[in-house]
């Protein structure tokens, strides 16, 4: 009976002395994060699970909502002070050392182009491929309207003026005029003619 007494005894003063342990490592608060989200750019999905990470193992999680901001995220203390942060399946760019009851506000970006290449990871982006042939020319399109008509042109200077004509040839005399002449002429002679004729029948007489 003695020694039952003495075993339940030393089994108490056990449990008694682990307590203060178990508390000690109950009570250490956690490190907090809050932020934003972005993958690719772009704010990160809602519901996008952010995990910390620490030595390699995963020391708390949280869900981003559907304004693309995540927190508070407590992350309790690991084998080691850097924290690393996974969004969704991509590594964040930034990175935090662990504080006991730190609280830190922190703007997550990820992006599958920066990724580290190698088994279990997306490769490096490659370079840019080369650009594409051009495509055919597309239809022609409606003819417009007409164009308003333009003002009328100022007047031309005049033009030099032209050489003399030629002068015309005389045109003939009409026969009707000299034959009159001719006429008068013809009878003036024939009176003279007839005087002469007489004048000197009476000188003989």
């Amino acid at each position: 009976m003695l020694k039952v007494r003495f075993l339940a005894w030393l089994s108490v003063l056990a449990i008694l002395l682990t307590l203060p342990a178990i508390a000690s490592a109950q009570s250490v608060p956690p490190h907090i994060f809050i932020g934003s989200a972005t993958v690719n750019g772009l704010v990160a999905p809602s519901g996008t699970t952010i995990t910390a990470m620490i030595g390699g193992e995963a020391k708390g999680s949280v869900n981003v909502d559907s304004n693309g901001q995540y927190g508070p995220l407590r992350v309790n203390s690991g084998s080691g002070s850097e924290v690393t942060f996974v969004v969704g399946t991509l590594t964040a760019a930034e990175t935090a050392t662990w504080q006991q009851g730190g609280s830190t506000v922190l703007n997550l970006t990820a992006s599958s182009f920066d990724q580290p290449s190698g088994p279990g990871g997306p490769g490096i982006r490659g370079a840019a491929g080369a650009a594409g042939a051009a495509g055919a020319a597309g239809a022609a399109g409606p003819q417009g309207p007409a164009g308003v008509d333009g003002a009328p042109g100022a007047t031309g200077p005049a033009g030099a003026t032209g050489p003399a004509g030629s002068t015309g040839i005389q045109g003939e005399n009409g026969g009707g005029a000299l034959a009159i002449i001719a006429l008068i002429l013809a009878i003036i002679a024939l009176i003279g003619v007839g005087a002469v004729y007489f004048l000197g029948k009476q000188q003989n007489a």
